[in-house]
């Protein structure tokens, strides 16, 4: 097992990403391209970059990646909220990932908060080099 798949807030990222896909199914096939597309790209990117930043040498590296992993997720709720204005996301569904989008944030927000104390990283197994 690898160490990301450890961590609460990356297994939330993956389901909320299947969420995303599977709310995207019922968008017109001429958005496969556009809010399709780029919805899927940002909620897959919560998670992968969760991945990549147990990695990193040092707990200040990583915290950039989980930095990044809560702009993907901005990045989707502003997407999603694009599709529910253009009538192809129902508010229900909006409500619903917006829901999981606030969880995913303070899970988030959390990590990161642990990552940048002084304590060692339990992201992952290497020593901080952090200065």
């Amino acid at each position: 097992m690898f160490g990301f798949e450890k961590l609460e807030v990356w297994r939330e990222a993956v389901q909320y990403a299947n969420f995303v896909y599977s709310m995207t199914k019922a968008f017109p096939a001429d958005e496969r391209f556009g809010l399709t597309s780029q919805l899927r790209r940002s909620a897959v990117s919560i998670s992968a970059n969760l991945a990549e930043g147990t990695s990193r040498m040092s707990s200040k590296d990583s915290a950039r990646f989980v930095e990044i992993s809560y702009g993907s997720l901005m990045e989707n709720i502003s997407e999603a909220m694009i599709a529910k204005e253009q009538g192809l996301l129902p508010d229900s569904q909006f409500q619903e990932l917006y829901q999981k989008a606030e969880t995913i944030g303070r899970m988030l927000s959390g990590l990161r908060s642990s990552l940048i104390s002084d304590k060692p990283s339990t992201l992952n197994p290497h020593p901080s080099t952090a200065a």
